[in-house]
């Protein structure tokens, strides 16, 4: 069976944002939908440094990244 995948040319909607854990300096890059989403996200998630769940904010990259 043939499945045929079509390619936009657009650029897609979602955007890599990193966001860092409030328990320590944890970062994790995950993708963010710009045109559903438009305030600041903020995650509860596992935080492997700090050994527990912590809330992590989005911050802005630092340097020629983007």
């Amino acid at each position: 069976m043939f499945f045929s995948i079509c390619y936009s040319t657009r650029m897609s909607q979602d955007r890599l944002i990193r966001v860092q854990s409030s328990a320590s300096k944890h970062i994790v890059i995950t993708r963010k939908n710009k045109k559903t989403v438009q305030r600041k996200l903020e995650l509860t998630k596992y935080d492997p440094v700090a050994r527990k769940r912590a809330t992590y904010k989005e911050i802005k990259w630092k340097g020629k990244g983007g």
